[in-house]
């Protein structure tokens, strides 16, 4: 497993440049990162950059991404219900009490109905929002499946199984499930406080504090629903304590402002589709088939795509800075004996992968010069004798520079890995009877010795 111990100053997100994070002593930098990547895999080589990759992997995984948002909806089941059944509630609602002040001849009079459709509203609202917030906690196993999973695609090109989606369900619950329960609660209070300004204006109540409370409340709501955000995308990422995991995603947020925000306006592009569908009938639709395919796959791979760019350049560069300060300070004997050891791990892995050619064999570059002309519709003895020729030829050059590179240490370390192996565990008895024979062991020790 990838897992470094990562302790990342909270200046780290300031946007500098990495010389200028490694060389100032930031006195205010106090956060830090304590914990390991959650990862259960090795993460690959970024050739084209963090974003051509996420492009890549949209072309080359998109199946999975459709499973990854089917099981999200799938557990999203009881919040749509719950949206539907509030939804039919008022609709009801509105054929039974009369909402309109406006009244003709033959028609009774009611005399008092001011403010009684957003006082029902209001009620409503109480109701079912609450509820919701309650229903996040269902959504957040979805949630916390696929942004693990999705994580995962990014980072290995794309790896993914049901089971990890699971995995990712038992590893990252908590650290989905809490950050999304509070952004649920702050934006069922938001709906509360509009509801309640929309009925004190109604009634001829406190305008001004009416509407400078709701706009305080959506304001809060965005700006938790960043952090909540963060929160959720370093918890799928480290393992971290509760403060640590508060106080980096808040430096991440601080350090990034303006690109978090435009990555969250551009990672909800499909919630913008579903509210223009409310007024529009075609954009619904299109809204609708987009959540069922692709939407929460969409949002969760833009905003963990963003959230690794920036661990790519915020927290990874600090962790190797760190690594190379500890390795200052220790010993040449103490250096000697790290990398006795990572040449130990790395033997056992290729030992349990077994012999390969490919790694322990020099393999000739192909060059257009080395080819076999290809026959024609017609051929003659000659033309047999020169291809066969020709493959020899191709024979003999690969086995010389086979020859002439199998001494280079990086195949003659492997070859002589396997060499060892093979010689401890064929090694001969002592022959000795009445003495039961001591076998032969493999360890770590006689690995590359």
């Amino acid at each position: 497993m990838a897992s470094s111990n990562a302790k990342v100053k909270g200046g780290a997100a300031t946007g500098k440049s990495n010389n200028t994070r490694n060389n100032k002593n930031d006195k205010n930098a106090k956060s830090k990162l304590v914990g390991e990547n959650l990862a259960d895999y090795e993460r690959t080589h970024v050739p084209k950059g963090r974003w051509g990759d996420t492009w890549d992997l949209v072309k080359t995984c998109f199946v999975k991404l459709i499973i990854i948002n089917l099981f999200v909806l799938l557990f999203c089941v009881p919040s749509i219900i719950l949206m539907f059944v509030a939804s039919g509630y008022t609709t009801g609602l509105g054929t039974i009490y009369p909402f309109s002040g406006n009244v003709g001849m033959g028609v009774f009079s009611y005399p008092d109905v001011v403010g009684l459709e957003q006082s029902v509203h209001l009620t409503s609202d109480l109701m079912f929002y609450s509820l919701l917030a309650l229903s996040s906690l269902i959504a957040s196993v979805g949630f916390s499946g696929a942004l693990y999973s999705i994580r995962r695609l990014i980072n290995t090109h794309g790896d993914f199984t049901v089971k990890g989606f699971f995995r990712g369900v038992k590893m990252c619950y908590l650290n989905t499930a809490i950050p999304f329960l509070i952004f649920m609660l702050f934006f069922f209070g938001s709906v509360v406080i509009k509801d309640w300004a929309q009925y004190q204006v109604a009634i001829g109540g406190n305008k001004g504090g009416a509407i400078t409370a709701e706009v305080f409340m959506i304001i809060a709501t965005v700006v938790v629903g960043y952090v909540m955000a963060w929160i959720m995308a370093v918890g799928v990422s480290f393992k971290a304590k509760p403060r640590y995991l508060i106080k980096n995603s808040m430096v991440l947020l601080g350090g990034t402002i303006i690109s978090s925000i435009f990555m969250g306006i551009f990672a909800l592009i499909p919630v913008w589709l579903f509210w223009w569908g409310l007024y529009t009938r075609v954009v619904k639709w299109i809204a609708y088939i987009i959540f069922i395919f692709i939407g929460f796959s969409y949002v969760f791979l833009v905003w963990m795509a963003f959230a690794q760019w920036a661990f790519d350049n915020y927290v990874n560069p600090v962790i190797k800075a760190e690594k190379e300060a500890e390795d200052a300070k220790k010993t040449p004997k103490q250096l000697e004996e790290e990398a006795a050891e990572e040449r130990k791990k790395l033997a056992l892995e290729l030992l349990a992968a077994g012999r390969s050619d490919l790694i322990g064999r020099p393999i000739m570059p192909i060059a257009q010069e080395r080819s076999v002309t290809p026959l024609g519709a017609a051929y003659s003895r000659e033309s047999l004798k020169r291809v066969q020729e020709e493959r020899q030829k191709i024979i003999t050059d690969v086995n010389e520079y086979a020859d002439a590179h199998i001494n280079e240490p990086k195949y003659a370390e492997y070859n002589k890995l396997f060499a060892e192996r093979d010689k401890v565990v064929t090694a001969p008895s002592n022959g000795k009877k009445g003495k039961k024979e001591k076998k032969n062991k493999i360890s770590s020790d006689n690995l590359l010795g």
